[in-house]
């Protein structure tokens, strides 16, 4: 069914602006949030668990159900699921915002992380189906970037103005003024599209990559928690392990799935979606687990953290440019493995940084890491784009989209985890396991509770130089991970 009319002049660029608001919130509230995290501990006296699953709902539900929710849109029209997507996102920010315990918070985030899925596809559908020549929709994709990077360089300065000024709850209550906003843009500018050829929804292959995600997330999680061979753990691996092997079963069986597996024949794309993953999991999730450095092993404050993020997002921001002007010198497999060797150095910089407890070693390790980002955030997606046939571009946009959402996903969860066991190891040497459960939280008024003169000042030392010493063991592995993804990304990417 094609587009509506759209109601007035210069709609074209309204309809840009609409939809990729949409998109940015989903981004926006991500990297508030990971701001005002600490004091979320604090005010709830959670568990670094409880924290992780903060962030993880969120997430987990946003992967899973991208994939889906673009078929959703392209069967029942993009502007009503757009409109359905803001609607969850807004209502589920509210519970969020008004959320009693923790319990209850990460509860209304895993509903958030479905509001965002259901905002975030059809708004991509919309802008794709909008801009038709290729000129027209080059200018569209680059302006969408540039506010997702604007974004990026925003986030971590607003939410750190929140925590100061308004309280950790702002942080969700933002978003209920944003997102009414929007779905009046939504209702002015957007006309309504759907593809009549869209194909059916695949219930099962959508619960079992959900609960593969799930599973894997939750043995993370309870590994660092309880132990990584508690049963809690194996159980959460094992599950994760015959819920994938089910999904790939029904996925093959189908004539029309979700996920075409035979494309995974093409090594360039597996190197695709290997380098997504690999830039999602070891540089954009920093812009969650780099806040939480910055305060509880640093000893800022919300609002000097979100400052002190700007190096890592403004780098991030400016060398996707520097990417396309070596498009015109380097393949992209070079720019591939460049980027993600720059992600490694980065990495191994900040990590040693954090190592030493010295800020000018953290900061240019913070920009050089979110200068091998920034090279691999555009890249990553053409890369993967240009290996698929055309006829097939929303399943490739979508196993993109579910890449780089599962990376951060399994990036925060696994490299938390390493922070969490390194800084428990190290803490209950010489201090109770309480004392240890409270820093690794980002808890340290309860750590101290009762502590005052020399003895806080001491034991204060001591939590800094434990989390900083975790967050570096978590940063080298990062860097590791990102330095061997280099190398086989650059031979997948080489072969034919």
């Amino acid at each position: 069914m094609p587009s509506r009319p759209l109601p007035r002049a210069g709609g074209s660029l309204a309809l840009l602006l609409t939809a990729s608001t949409g998109c940015a919130m989903t981004v926006l509230d991500t990297n508030i949030v990971a701001i005002v995290l600490p004091t979320i501990a604090r005010d709830f006296g959670a568990s670094f668990a409880e924290i992780e699953w903060v962030v993880s709902t969120y997430v987990l539900c946003f992967a899973a159900l991208l994939l889906p929710a673009g078929a959703i849109a392209d069967r029942f029209g993009r502007r009503r699921v757009f409109l359905a997507g803001i609607a969850l996102f807004a209502l589920a920010s509210l519970l969020c915002g008004l959320a009693p315990s923790a319990r209850l918070l990460y509860l209304a985030r895993a509903l958030q992380g479905v509001g965002a899925a259901f905002q975030l596809a059809p708004a991509l559908a919309i802008i794709g189906h909008g801009f038709h020549g290729e000129a027209e929709r080059n200018r569209a994709w680059a302006i969408w970037g540039g506010i997702m990077g604007l974004t990026m360089v925003l986030a971590p300065v607003l939410g750190g103005l929140i925590a100061h000024f308004l309280g950790w709850r702002w942080a969700f209550l933002v978003n209920i003024p944003i997102g009414l906003a929007l779905g009046v843009a939504a209702l002015a500018f957007t006309g309504e599209s759907r593809d009549g050829a869209a194909r059916r929804l695949d219930p099962a292959g959508i619960a079992l990559f959900a609960g593969t995600m799930f599973a894997v997330t939750w043995g993370l999680i309870n590994g660092q928690a309880q132990g990584w061979t508690s049963p809690s753990a194996l159980a959460g691996f094992a599950a994760g392990l015959c819920a994938f092997a089910g999904f790939i079963v029904v996925e093959r069986a189908q004539a029309r799935p979700m996920l075409d597996l035979g494309l995974f024949r093409l090594p360039r794309l597996v190197g695709g979606v290997w380098a997504m993953f690999a830039y999602a999991a070891c540089a954009q999730v920093m812009a969650s687990l780099l806040p939480l450095f910055l305060q509880n092993g640093l000893g800022r404050s919300p609002l000097e953290a979100g400052l002190s993020m700007l190096p890592f997002a403004l780098t991030m921001l400016i060398f996707p440019q520097i990417g396309r002007l070596l498009g015109g010198r380097l393949t992209s497999p070079r720019i591939l493995t460049l980027g993600l060797a720059t992600v490694g150095l980065g990495n191994g910089l900040t990590g040693w940084g954090a190592h030493l407890g010295e800020w000018p070693v953290v900061m240019t390790g913070m920009l050089v890491l979110g200068a091998g980002g920034g090279l691999l955030n555009g890249e990553t997606q053409k890369a993967i784009m240009s290996v698929v046939p055309r006829e097939r571009a929303g399943m490739a946009s979508g196993i993109s989209t579910t890449a780089r959402f599962s990376g951060i996903l399994i990036g925060f969860a696994l490299l938390s985890g390493v922070l969490a066991t390194v800084v428990r190891a190290g803490l209950e040497r010489t201090h109770d396991a309480a004392f240890a459960e409270a820093v690794i939280a980002g808890d340290l008024p309860l750590a101290v509770a009762g502590l005052a003169g020399g003895p806080r000042d001491l034991a204060i030392t001591h939590a800094h130089a434990a989390y900083s010493g975790g967050f570096a063991v978590a940063l080298f592995a990062a860097g590791a991970i990102a330095l061997a993804s280099a190398v086989a990304v650059g031979r997948l990417m080489r072969a034919r």
